[in-house]
């Protein structure tokens, strides 16, 4: 295999004229600049120089060699500065997974204020509901909002950080006697029909209401599961029982719900971020990181 640096010493030669020439230019003496072209020769399989008076000439297969060092030159010095722009978060492309509500109010604001900052790096974003975190372990996935349980998930070569503690909140039908309350004890709702989408099925939203539930000294009667939170809000409306839905999820509102905030205990989905520890440090992430935590923070 022919040998890059071996390349661009011929090159040096091919352009000087000389073996001397090269050596004075590069910093060598001519008896390395001669083993390193000998070498050459030998992994080409064919002879490069011709001696002409007191210099060289490239031969047609030198001529060749030389001329694609300098292209490879070239490709390298395009290589360090593209090098360059992605240390520096000028370029790039970041993979970021979220889950289905963040995508209402957290995600948005987030790219946004991104793309301002960075507009030459590229988001490749996708929602994402299952297997999220995995995505980032494998390298499918640079970032993942991700939503987290009692314990904190730990994945090889994955950094999970705490994003923000988003609190659930009551959805009730128009009309119902506690819509005249701004905060309701969360043991107040024992005796109503809940009305959920699938947090109370399984994983980590499951948990924190369960948990919320605990300490409120009940368990809830669940009238229907729903699908996802907006079409629960319609089953709300149609007053077939009342809600909690995180905080994200009321961002949209059906017409015929109130939203009112819960206490004693507030129930709350731990929101976190997990990113791939080989780009963690670099300046795009730590800005998309610095833009998120923004939004949670609005």
């Amino acid at each position: 295999m022919l040998d890059a640096r071996r390349m661009q010493v011929l090159r040096a030669v091919v352009a000087g004229g000389s073996i001397s020439s090269a050596a004075t230019n590069l910093g060598y003496t001519p008896s390395a600049i001669s083993q390193q072209i000998t070498t050459l020769e030998r992994e080409a399989g064919t002879a490069l120089l011709e001696k002409v008076g007191r210099g060289v000439r490239p031969t047609a297969a030198g001529r060749l060699l030389a001329e694609r060092a300098t292209e490879l030159a070239g490709l390298l010095a395009d290589a360090d500065a593209e090098l360059a722009d992605l240390r520096a978060g000028r370029t790039g492309v970041l993979r970021v997974r979220y889950f289905n509500t963040a995508g209402v109010g957290l995600i948005p604001p987030a790219v946004a204020k991104f793309r301002a900052e960075r507009p030459e790096v590229r988001l490749d974003l996708k929602m994402i509901d299952e297997g999220i975190l995995g995505e980032v372990a494998t390298g499918e996935a640079d970032i993942a909002v991700i939503v987290v349980g009692r314990d904190v998930p730990r994945a090889r070569g994955v950094r999970v950080e705490h994003l923000v503690d988003e609190p659930y909140h009551l959805v009730l039908p128009l009309g119902h006697p506690l819509c005249d309350e701004e905060r309701i004890d969360l043991a107040r709702l024992a005796d109503e029909p809940f009305v959920l989408g699938d947090a109370m099925r399984a994983g980590p939203c499951a948990e924190s209401l369960r948990d919320a539930f605990g300490a409120a000294g009940f368990t809830p009667r669940i009238a229907l599961e729903t699908g996802g939170d907006y079409s629960a809000q319609g089953f709300v409306a149609a007053g077939l029982g009342v809600g909690l839905q995180p905080r994200l999820a009321t961002r949209v509102l059906h017409p015929g719900v109130v939203v009112r905030e819960v206490r004693r205990p507030e129930p709350i989905r731990r929101i976190h971020v997990a990113t791939r520890e080989t780009v963690a440090d670099q300046p795009a992430t730590r800005s998309l990181l610095a833009a998120l935590t923004a939004a949670a923070g609005a």
